[in-house]
């Protein structure tokens, strides 16, 4: 089923050329039926190829979705032209009387910065407070679990040096859960990232449960036991060269990066990557969206307050 975007966002004409439906808002204004409206809190700098990787994985949807975009107010990007944000984003203050059926807060480039140094943590604690009135069921990714973590339930980062880069097995703890309907026993996915959050943080919080786990790569997956809000410290929504072009830019930086583990055929750099975590992260967004997203949403959306 088809994702609802701006007819100009960049991202619509790479997803229609990979033969994903893309529905233009005049179309979508003839459709009678409630889409469900997706707000994505972007954080990374490169905001067009993560707005693309995340609306590839919500074209798998049950239902037309509308996704809008959120940037920080706080916070000067410097990575994107200032026209894209104008066009395509909106600040918290001009979306915070609205109610959505899901919200995905991205991740951020920020291992090494402690939260309160972040220059928009008080607005990024602020939009996470409303989030649980405006908002029926919120996924954190990465850096963005490591946060909502930390604010929601006290939860501190631990730092993991060196930083952990490749493609990971998986293990399901919840085997009965609807959020791995269709998953194999053991799933692959990317990580990267310098820190960590470990079991027995996410065991100590009785309103939290265990989703995955990883032996090598530690919790991937945690969420509320309410369904309300979903923590994921994987990058099920990379493209198959993220981790390549990450790891060529440490070099260029001279930063000397490990090879990032089991991505390269042969540990080799020269080599292309062989994907294998691609089915899972579409099902892993797939189903959050399908059975805690729109199965148990309200019709009215004013009901969420």
């Amino acid at each position: 089923m088809p994702i609802k975007i701006q007819d100009a966002l960049p991202a619509r004409e790479v997803l229609e050329n990979e033969n994903i439906f893309v529905m233009t808002e005049y179309r979508a204004m003839h459709q009678d039926i409630r889409p469900l409206n997706v707000l994505m809190l972007n954080l990374m700098p490169t905001k067009i190829v993560t707005e693309t990787q995340f609306l590839r994985k919500l074209s798998n949807t049950p239902l037309q979705v509308q996704v809008e975009f959120l940037h920080m107010a706080s916070h000067a990007s410097t990575h994107v032209d200032a026209t894209h944000l104008d066009t395509f984003y909106m600040t918290f203050d001009e979306i915070k009387e609205n109610t959505y059926d899901g919200m995905i807060i991205t991740g951020a480039p920020l291992d090494a910065v402690d939260f309160e140094d972040v220059d928009y943590w008080e607005e990024l604690k602020m939009i996470m407070e409303w989030s649980k009135t405006h908002v029926h069921c919120t996924l954190h990714s990465c850096w963005g679990a490591f946060a909502g973590l930390y604010y929601h339930f006290g939860i501190q980062k631990r730092d993991r040096l060196p930083k952990l880069s490749g493609v990971f097995s998986h293990y399901i703890v919840k085997k009965n859960s609807p959020l791995f309907r269709g998953f194999d026993d053991v799933f692959y996915a990317p990580h990267s990232r310098a820190t960590e959050i470990v079991a027995e943080q996410i065991e100590s919080v009785p309103q939290l449960e265990l989703m995955a786990l990883s032996d090598q790569a530690g919790v991937a997956i945690a969420k509320t036991t309410d369904s309300k809000q979903f923590f994921v410290t994987c990058h099920p929504e990379y493209d198959a060269d993220t981790l390549k072009l990450e790891y060529e830019r440490d070099v260029e930086k001279g930063l000397r990066p490990l090879v990032p583990e089991h991505y390269f055929p042969d540990d080799d750099p020269a080599k292309e990557p062989i994907v294998n975590w691609r089915s899972a992260g579409q099902l892993l967004i797939s189903n959050w969206l399908n059975y805690y997203v729109y199965q148990s949403t309200p019709y009215d959306l004013k009901k969420i307050q």
